[in-house]
Order: C-alpha cells, then structure tokens, then sequence
C-alpha cells in the first residue's frame, strides 16, 4: 500500500486542473509535496491552497526543453527524496491529420510522451537504490482508443501505456511500482491549450469537457487508486464505454467511432 502520508510526492503540471487537485487532496493526506509547472504565481496560488504550504516545494520547468537528471535532482534536494513521481503535464490536439504540421506532432510527442520518461529514468537511481518508488502515469481513454482529431495526443498517449506496461515489468523487482491513469472527459483548461493545426491554442472549451468530471473527483480516484497500488485506473464516464466496445467488439466500435467523427 502507498499511503500518501509522510511521502514526497512531485507533481508536474501542477499548475492547475488534474494536477491541482492532485496537489491539495494529497496535502490533505499529509503529503510532502514539489510542485512543477512553467508559471510561477499559479504555482504559489497552488501553494497556498494547499493544508499545509510549508510542506509544499516549488519548481517551475519547461517541460518542453529541460535537463532531467539536473531537475529529478532539484526536486530530490526539497526533501531528500521522491517517493511517487506524478508525471501529469501535456497538451492536447485538436486538428485533423491532413491539416496538422509536423511540427505540432513533435511539440506533443516531446511534452506528452519524452518528457514524462526522461523524468521517470532521472529518479530510478534513487527509487531502486532504496528499493521503494512509485510512479504515475497520467495517460487518457485515448491511450487505450484513437479518437479523431486528436491524432498526435493518441499516438503520444498510446506510447505512455506501452512504455508503462513495459517499464512496470521490468522494475517490479526493484521495488518500484507504476500506476497508469486513464482519465475521460475532466472539466480542465486542457481543450482551451490544446494544439491547433499549426500550433496556435485551440482556444475553446470543449462542450463533453465542460461536462465532464470534476477535477476533485478525478483526484480522489487517482490516489485511492494509487494507495491501493492498482495497476490501471479508467476514470471515464460514457466515454469509457469505448474502451470496452473496442475489446468486445471491434468491429462494432470502428463503425461507431467513424460516425462520431467531425473529419467530414
């Protein structure tokens, strides 16, 4: 069981939405916690939120250009170790693939996808030199499905599941452990950043985000998840639906998710 008290916990994209809510409920479990995101005074708002700012680290990063081993190493320094590492920041799509630059494609996969694993390789050496660590994964549904216009976010939310798998296979012996989560729709600013045909901000919240679940209801299922130490967590509501359609019936969900399609 990884019971959140007491432990040092790094969260990136901790900013706001999902990560936010990770960052106060785990403080009201009486967390440590280094909180990352590329603002500063969001980060500091985060802070005070939180049941108890002095145990509440911050270190701003871009994400999309940094230096792993001397960040994983910062964060270590605020409390003398990582015991989970939330690797939650990333950005969505809203483009159709004959439309999209290649461009966006890298800028997705290198927040979404490098990122996180850059970041996961940087605390190994200590998690398994204690023999204890936990890290979560913060994928999507569209890790298990593709969904259009959201071609990249797929592809780069796909590959965290197989690196998850893989990695959780090979490090269960050294006392680190992995959680994969795949959220659906969250009432999040994640359509309102999310990339556009050549990169500019989709700008719009989505009319399934805007009803989707809580960011609070979100969190509170990621850690009793992750206290139980479950592998896997599909937080969806109808969505959700899709992944099961695709296991059973294929053929079925290809019909249904060409339908729903807006590449028309």
């Amino acid at each position: 069981m990884t019971q959140l008290a007491d432990k040092v916990i790094w969260i990136t994209g901790a900013s706001s939405g999902i990560g936010e809510a990770l960052a106060l409920l785990a403080s009201k479990r009486g967390a440590k916690l280094v909180l990352s995101a590329r603002r500063l005074p969001e980060l500091e708002r985060v802070r005070a939120l939180c049941a108890d700012p002095q145990k509440v680290a911050l270190l701003p990063a871009d994400l999309s250009a940094f230096d792993a081993g001397e960040l994983a190493g910062q964060a270590q320094a605020c409390f003398g170790r990582i015991d989970v590492l939330v690797n939650n920041a990333g950005i969505s799509q809203r483009s159709l693939l004959k439309d999209t630059e290649l461009s966006v494609y890298r800028r997705i996969m290198e927040l979404d996808f490098f990122a996180p694993v850059a970041l996961t390789k940087a605390v190994l050496p200590e998690m398994r030199a204690r023999r204890a660590g936990h890290v979560v994964m913060i994928g999507s549904v569209v890790s298990k499905i593709g969904a259009p216009l959201r071609t990249g976010y797929s592809a780069a939310k796909h590959a965290v599941a197989g690196f998850t798998e893989a990695a959780r296979a090979e490090l269960w012996r050294d006392g680190v452990q992995f959680t994969l989560v795949c959220p659906g729709f969250v009432r999040t600013q994640v359509s309102v950043n999310a990339l556009g045909a050549g990169g500019e901000k989709h700008g719009v919240v989505d009319d399934d985000i805007g009803k989707g679940l809580a960011p609070e209801q979100c969190a509170e299922a990621i850690w009793n998840g992750v206290e139980k130490d479950r592998e896997e967590l599909l937080i969806a509501g109808r969505e959700g639906l899709y992944v099961q359609l695709k296991r059973f019936a294929p053929g079925l969900f290809s019909y249904a998710l060409k339908r729903a399609s807006k590449a028309d």
